[in-house]
Formats: structure tokens, sequence, C-alpha cells
């Protein structure tokens, strides 16, 4: 059965304290499973409309799970190259051994090589994707509790401890995001899920395929599927896929994706105002959600 889960309002003019509690307040009030924030920290000025105004990605849901806690705690995605990956390994420890065990950890590469500048992470944009494949290595070692030396390309470690440990152990779901062949591969190879982005079901379908074998090449089992997609109620235009329409085109959809395999959908919403905002969700709650159980 498809399980949904709210994509914060976190970020872009209007986000708010406000707005980000209303929405983990309806997510948690209709019994949706997670909620989810993005991540960007720095952007240059020709990402402001979007990414300017930001909140940032952990810290939120630790204030979200604090208040809310029947809800799953995701992110989508955190861009692990720009960060430290020791330190995130213990944000994410921290939030996960905090929050009982609700944490979910979507990761990608980014895409935005000034921010990575800005953040003083230049040198490594054009080594991202092995960074990330290290780090998801070392954030088992670490949260196993393992105090064997890590030999690494980007870390190596010998005289450590590390602690607390997350609720889930080394088993803290790692959801792969992107697109490209590399992140498809990774997704099969090292995650335990692929989490896609602004894809509609006909094309997330041709991803499956280079996921499935790099999973059966690594001995291990295909990952959870799940998609992050924007709503909008009626027609709309431009190349980046919204789940949009009438509740019946939104169904087709939803059950579209289900018949791929994908098990949860990240939906995102529009307004800005807390309680337009609230409106929409509780719409497609009511005319698609109600439905698609039925």
């Amino acid at each position: 059965m498809m399980s949904f889960g709210l994509v914060l309002p976190t970020m872009r003019a209007g986000a708010s304290r406000e707005l980000i509690e209303a929405g983990a307040e309806v997510a948690e009030r209709l019994g949706w499973t997670t909620v989810w924030t993005t991540d960007h920290v720095l952007v240059p000025r020709a990402a402001a409309d979007e990414y300017g105004r930001i909140y940032e990605a952990i810290t939120t849901l630790a204030w979200v799970g604090a208040r809310h806690p029947r809800l799953r705690l995701g992110t989508s995605v955190i861009v692990v190259p720009q960060r430290n990956a020791v330190v995130l390994a213990k944000e994410l420890a921290t939030l996960d051994a905090l929050s009982e065990g609700r944490l979910l950890v979507g990761v990608g590469v980014g895409w935005n090589e000034p921010e990575f500048a800005n953040l003083g992470a230049a040198e490594r944009f054009s080594r991202r994707g092995a960074y990330l494949d290290e780090t998801i290595r070392l954030w088992r070692h670490l949260w196993s509790g393992s105090s064997e030396p890590f030999e690494g390309e980007f870390h190596r470690l010998h005289d450590f401890v590390f602690g607390p440990l997350p609720a889930q152990g080394a088993q803290v779901p790692l959801l792969v995001g992107g697109r490209s062949g590399a992140a498809l591969r990774r997704a099969g190879s090292l995650g335990d899920g692929y989490h896609s982005s602004s894809t509609g079901p006909a094309a997330y379908a041709l991803r499956l395929p280079q996921i499935r074998a790099a999973a059966e090449a690594s001995g291990r089992d295909m990952p959870h599927l799940s998609a992050r997609v924007n709503v909008r109620f009626g027609p709309t235009g431009g190349s980046d896929y919204i789940l949009s329409g009438d509740w019946a085109a939104m169904l087709e959809e939803v059950r579209a994706f289900a018949a791929i395999g994908v098990e949860h959908l990240a939906l995102g919403f529009e307004p800005r105002d807390p309680a337009a905002f609230v409106a929409a969700v509780e719409r497609f709650d009511r005319e698609v959600v109600t439905a698609a159980d039925a």
C-alpha cells in the first residue's frame, strides 16, 4: 500500500515557523507517515528565489520531531559532500537517538557548484560521488559501534570512540537521490532506498533496471522506492513533473507510481500562507489519498 509524506514548507519567501508547524500538524493529524526537509545552505543569487530563504534541514527535523512524536523524519536530500561526514554522522545519530528511531536519511551529491565554493568545499565538487560513496560506508561503520580503524580516500580514523549510537544502529535507512547513472548504481549497491525528485512514473520506471542490476551485482535486495513530487490542483505547464489536474488525474498518477513499485510519495504543496497550505493538504487527502486507499 502506498504511504504518503509531506515535504515541509521550509523554503522560499513566506517560509516561517508558523507555516512549518502547520504542515507538521496537518501531516500528523491526517496520519501521513513522514515529514521531509530540503537541504541548501548558501546558494548564489541565481538560486535565491527557490533556496535563498531556507530553514536548515536537520535542525528543523529535530524541532518538528520533538513536537510531533508520531511522524518519521526524512531529509530530501542532504547534500553530503558539502559537509564534514563525521560531524554529519554525529548529528544524524543524535537525531535518531533522541527521536527513538524515526529518522530516514535521503542523501545526494548536489548540483550547485557555486554553493560548494561558498561552503569551502570547491575542491570536492569534482569528487562528490566518491565522497558520498565513502561516507555511506563510514556512517555504517560508526553507527555499528565498531572501533576498528576506517581507511578511505577522504577519511582515515584510527583512535576514536563514537556515541551515542542511533536508535536504529547501522540500519538507519539511507535513501539515495539523483537521476544520473552513478546515482542509480549507488542506490542499488549502497542504498536502502531510491528517492526521486520531480519525476513521473514513466520516467521513473526507466531507471529501475539500472538500480536492480546494481543491487543484484552487489548481492543485495532491490531497495525501497520513494518519490518526491510537487502537487498543483488544476492544469500546469513547464518541463518539471508536477502531480496535477483534478482528483481523478492525480489518483491515476498515484496508482501508476504504485504499479511500478513506488511505496511512498513525499508531496510538496505551493501555498505559503498557513491556512491555505493546510487546506491544500487536506483537499489532497480527502480527494486523492482516501480514493487511493479504497
